[in-house]
């Protein structure tokens, strides 16, 4: 059931909506920038995000949503972000956390 709103109030809604959640990987970013550690980044979460954000971009694609399109392709250049730093310095990483003997 579908309430009875303008078009424009509802992709006003789903406007906000992606913006909300893409600038919520904004704060995630700049702490892996500003300390260049990703140790506690799950990298199959974030593989497997990306894969589903693509998906949501070529479906919003395939509908013709500028709300769907513009919030996912934000987002997955974010996450894109995140994945490419975890892989970038993830020798480091395992190189700091092994036992000095």
């Amino acid at each position: 059931m579908t309430p009875d709103l303008p078009v424009d109030v509802v992709e006003l809604i789903g406007s906000v909506a992606g913006v909300f959640t893409t600038l919520a990987f904004l704060p995630q970013v700049l702490q892996i920038w500003r300390t260049h550690s990703t140790r506690d980044v799950s990298l199959g979460m974030y593989l497997i995000f990306c894969s589903g954000v693509t998906l949501w971009l070529v479906y919003g694609l395939l509908i013709g949503s500028v709300p769907v399109v513009v919030a996912n392709a934000v987002t997955l250049a974010l996450a894109s972000t995140i994945l490419g730093m975890k892989l970038a310095w993830r020798k480091g990483e395992q190189a700091a956390a092994e036992p000095v003997v």
